[in-house]
């Protein structure tokens, strides 16, 4: 093990979990055995910012941003796919393979259901697109692309 390691190993460290959401930043960690748990405002148009306001305030409590590991996660990401509020998204695929998000799978909640009523897909029909190429699970090329 390098001086570097030894070094990285024996340092003490803080995890930080980070949430950002559309409205709150959510911050978690574990300072002196204790749970510490606090929320800022979510920016948006920037939202490094909230995180490090975030972290910086972590900071004030005698640590330092070198003592810190972070662990983030978004809900933005999320909440734009639930609210559709994304892109309008084009998918490109395996021709015979357009429908394939469409039909879906056998794990929904409604199985027998025959009346059930699927969601709006996310990618509508005229911008999913089929291509005639072929990869197998190895990743070798059977069918190319033709430009």
């Amino acid at each position: 093990m390098t001086t570097k390691h030894k070094a990285l190993k024996s340092k003490p460290r803080v995890r930080v979990g980070v949430d950002t959401g559309g409205t709150f930043t959510d911050f978690v960690f574990e300072k002196d055995s204790r749970l510490q748990v606090f929320k800022l405002p979510s920016t948006p148009s920037d939202p490094s910012q909230a995180i490090t306001d975030g972290l910086a305030r972590i900071c004030e409590t005698g640590l330092t941003l070198a003592d810190i590991e972070v662990v983030h996660g978004t809900t933005v990401g999320t909440n734009a796919l639930l609210q559709r509020r994304g892109a309008r998204t084009a998918l490109v695929t395996t021709k015979g393979f357009e429908d394939v998000l469409v039909i879906g799978r056998q794990a929904r909640p409604e199985l027998y259901n025959l009346n059930a009523i699927k969601p709006l897909p996310l990618v509508v029909d005229e911008l999913r697109l089929g291509v005639t190429e072929r990869v197998v699970a190895s990743g070798e090329v059977i069918d190319s692309l033709d430009d």
